[in-house]
């Protein structure tokens, strides 16, 4: 398993677990995964949207049969106490983490790498978080998903969050609808709701 780390314009790299500390900053080390996000071409979404230089920027990998987020708070993830991770932002990291993993296993079941070919998109059909205890902010969290149930139109995915002392503070359940390829209008949704 590896771990994110902060770099510049907080663009999150994958390193292996042997991470040093240098003055406050992860030192980079090169992987070799590949993440789910990085198929995603023209995905604006706040949480996983490699192309939002404003969103959180999160990056989902296989590993066995289930797949995994790891994820390097900031500072400004805080909820009130500043030593604890903001709900919405937990929230946030496992729904796209999970409605990746679906895309991801959408294109695996047809044999693709994500992103090539006819695009595969789903988005959140709802959202179920357990907040069993604070989660810290100061170290990553890692989020495993696995999935539960799927079939060509939807896939349901159970989800536990652990915090950079491998302690469970949070567990979930996700599902996850495949929708239609207006979803991905560069020009945006709405207009196609409207006909």
């Amino acid at each position: 398993m590896g771990w994110y780390v902060p770099c510049a314009k907080s663009l999150q790299r994958m390193v292996q677990p042997d991470i040093k500390r240098t003055i406050g900053v992860f030192e980079l080390v090169s992987d070799d995964k590949t993440y789910f996000q990085d198929g995603l071409h023209g995905n604006h979404c706040f949480g996983c949207g490699a192309w939002n230089e404003s969103g959180l920027r999160i990056k989902s990998f296989w590993e066995g049969d289930e797949s995994v987020c790891v994820f390097e708070p900031q500072p400004h993830h805080a909820a009130m106490p500043p030593d604890v991770m903001n709900g919405g932002i937990i929230a946030s990291v496992i729904d796209c983490h999970s409605v990746c993993t679906a895309i991801a296993d959408a294109y695996r079941r047809e044999g693709r790498d994500v992103g090539d070919g006819q695009k595969i998109w789903y988005a959140t059909g709802s959202l179920h978080v357990n907040y069993r205890l604070p989660t810290p902010v100061a170290g990553p969290i890692t989020v495993r998903s696995k999935i539960t149930d799927s079939s060509s139109k939807k896939t349901v995915l159970a989800v536990q969050l652990f915090s950079y002392e491998n302690e469970m503070t949070c567990d979930g359940e996700v599902l996850a609808i495949r929708v239609p390829d207006e979803w991905a209008d560069p020009e945006g949704l709405l207009q196609h709701l409207k006909k």
